[in-house]
């Protein structure tokens, strides 16, 4: 799919399998009925805004529809002023959109307004579109009970091993509690986020107790694109921080150096992630890291940053970097008890 469109037949079967996949999210993952408004926000500078587009026109024929590009900021704030609890808003972005210092997502949560962000789409390929597309199918079964499984192994652990083709990185401390992003948002404040979905995530309770040898096969660059290397990056951690690396590259040698320059000489692993979203995995790619981030597999962030789980000795001003690696994972064990083998989760 080279140029700004595939083939119509191309754009009309996305168009329509997306449609297909947002329906099952709108009545599954946020219980949007008729009664309630909907307002899509959207520009077209990219395939897949251009796609999404489409399909929540089939989707949500009686929505409000918003081009981004067309309207002063003023207009569109008064739009979505005009909303009430439990209406529905979907941010369709191919960068992210932005009101002056008026965080739209974050604002609507605020009062209780349902919405589904798509951002950074133009980060995206047009061969990588059906990909995109393929990671919004929603299967309510395995998302939520693979993830509430994990969460429960997770929190009962007192220790973890990944085994990333034969280095091991031993976590010698029980977990945080694992977060949820599972498309169930029962007893949560909040009823949305970034899509697509699928992740469990925690990390050590004790950042020092992690230590040993993680192989990862790509990464997060200084553009939010995943970069991968043809020999895969062995990291080599000892009480928590990055010491040594075996076959890095230049543009990873990058990211390390900004991290120790802004924090401290010194280079965490902070998350560990846990993806659950089988239309990614470690052929099946997409250049934007945040959406990738939800691949099946383990992913590990480097950097002071995590705003979730507070540390002592831990400011959240300080910490200014939230990368995240991709590991070559060939198991995980939870105590004594592997859940991940052979690129699935077997809970």
């Amino acid at each position: 799919m080279d140029g700004n469109l595939p083939t119509t037949a191309d754009f009309e079967t996305l168009t329509h399998r997306a449609a297909l996949y947002l329906r099952d999210i709108l009545h599954l993952v946020f219980l949007h009925s008729e009664k309630e408004k909907a307002v899509v926000v959207y520009d077209r500078s990219s395939l897949l805004s251009k796609i999404l587009e489409q399909a929540y026109r089939e989707v949500l024929p009686h929505a409000l529809f918003i081009d981004f590009n067309a309207l002063p900021p003023l207009e569109i704030r008064q739009t979505l002023d005009a909303l009430e609890s439990s209406d529905f808003v979907a941010l369709i972005q191919s960068t992210n959109f932005r009101l002056d210092a008026f965080r739209i997502r974050v604002e609507l949560f605020k009062r209780s307004i349902k919405v589904i962000e798509h951002p950074h789409l133009g980060r995206m390929s047009d061969a990588e579109a059906p990909l995109y597309v393929d990671s919004l199918a929603y299967d309510a079964a395995y998302y939520r009970g693979v993830g509430r499984a994990l969460k429960t192994k997770i929190d009962n652990a007192s220790s973890g091993i990944i085994d990333s083709d034969g280095e091991f990185l031993v976590y010698g401390s029980p977990f945080e509690s694992a977060k949820l992003n599972i498309g169930d948002y029962t007893g949560m404040t909040n009823m949305g986020g970034q899509f697509p979905l699928g992740e469990v995530f925690t990390e050590a309770q004790d950042l020092r107790a992690v230590h040993g040898r993680l192989k990862i096969f790509c990464f997060g660059d200084v553009t939010y694109k995943i970069n991968t290397p043809k020999v895969p990056i062995i990291l080599i951690i000892e009480e928590g921080q990055i010491v040594a690396c075996e076959n890095s590259t230049p543009e990873f040698d990058h990211i390390l150096s900004l991290i120790r320059r802004d924090e401290g000489g010194v280079v965490w692993i902070r998350e560990l992630g846990f993806g659950l979203n089988r239309a990614f995995s470690k052929t099946r790619t997409v250049a934007d890291t945040g959406t990738y981030e939800r691949m099946c597999g383990v992913h590990v962030s480097l950097g002071a940053k995590h705003g979730t789980y507070g540390k002592p000795g831990f400011k959240r001003s300080d910490g200014l970097y939230h990368v995240d690696v991709f590991v070559d994972t060939h198991t995980v064990t939870l105590g004594d008890e592997i859940v991940y083998k052979e690129g699935n989760w077997i809970v």
